[in-house]
């Protein structure tokens, strides 16, 4: 292999609106860029100049990758990183970080890290003692929670759902205890099926279906799970990149005083304060503290009525 060390400076380079922008040489490290999910309008700046200047591009696929670099007119080499030969270019990726060489690692689209080995990588280069500096941009993740139209204060990103039925409404039980929006990556073949194993478990929250964001056949549907799920199973198979947006679980009604008094009497009647305190917290989600002390006044108060 020959080092890309040895690109010249008319090599480091991008082409915006027509005009060949510079890019300078890069300090040696590792640089997780973002990519546009769909629109290729949707590259930083910063993203482009450390693309161009890199001394290699590591990819999930050097063939999508090289889509974007022929658009804006960027020479750097690339080759594959990705989940089925991870093990075997980590140490190689390493020893070009070992030499000095700048490092820019993407995935097929979107924040590089998410459902894919990058993680890895990363670690590793931090654990030699190399710089990592990441490149933020697109997400399909936050691009789908932005078009969903659900809460935004606290989210779970789940990614992909088990394939196995059976698996997939374990997985689907645990977290229907989540208490914030849930961001599910899905597969077009399997999206009727997950709908309809979600519908079940989470019962009839707001969904949206974001389909393809950022491309030309856009689409975002919105809905309850179980009609969604009927929809999904009564049409032909979506194509395209999938993420399912799932509003968080109702809040349930904190309980008033009288019925947190009541239920500390019913406890205290058949098992210890101790035990009678950890059911009645549990069960309320108030501290163990308050219904402690609950429970004494509740105590004193039948004594000194006996």
């Amino acid at each position: 292999m020959v080092s890309d060390m040895t690109r010249d400076a008319s090599e480091r380079r991008f082409i915006l609106a027509g005009q060949a922008v510079q890019a300078a040489r890069l300090p040696g490290g590792l640089y997780p860029v973002a990519t546009p999910i769909g629109n290729l309008r949707d590259i930083t700046l910063r993203a482009l100049e450390i693309l161009a200047a890199a001394d290699v591009i590591a990819c999930e696929d050097t063939r999508v990758t090289r889509k974007l670099l022929e658009h804006y007119g960027i020479s750097t080499p690339t080759l594959a990183y990705h989940e089925h030969n991870a093990a075997a270019m980590r140490p190689k990726l390493l020893a070009r970080l070992g030499s000095g060489e700048s490092v820019a690692l993407v995935s097929d689209a979107g924040t590089p890290l998410i459902s894919d080995p990058g993680y890895k990588l990363v670690r590793a280069a931090q654990d030699a003692s190399h710089t990592v500096t990441a490149i933020p941009g697109a997400s399909a993740t936050l691009t789908a929670l932005n078009a969903a139209g659900l809460p935004t204060d606290r989210f779970f990103f789940e990614g992909f759902l088990p394939p196995k039925a059976g698996q997939r409404r374990t997985r689907i039980a645990e977290l229907a205890r989540i208490p914030a929006t849930l961001i599910l990556f899905e597969t077009g073949p399997r999206l009727a099926a997950s709908l309809a194993d979600l519908a079940a478990e989470l019962g009839a929250r707001e969904t949206a279906i974001c389909r393809e964001l950022t491309k030309l056949h856009e689409e975002v549907r919105r809905g309850d799970l179980a009609t969604l799920a009927a929809a999904y199973a009564a049409q032909s198979e979506p194509r395209g990149e999938i993420v399912i947006v799932i509003a968080p679980p109702p809040e349930e009604e904190k309980p008033d005083a009288q019925q947190i008094d009541d239920l500390i009497r019913k406890a205290l009647a058949r098992v210890s304060m101790k035990d009678a305190v950890g059911e009645v917290a549990m069960a309320t989600g108030l501290s163990r503290r308050d219904i402690y002390q609950r429970a004494l006044e509740l105590a004193k108060d039948s004594d000194r009525i006996s």
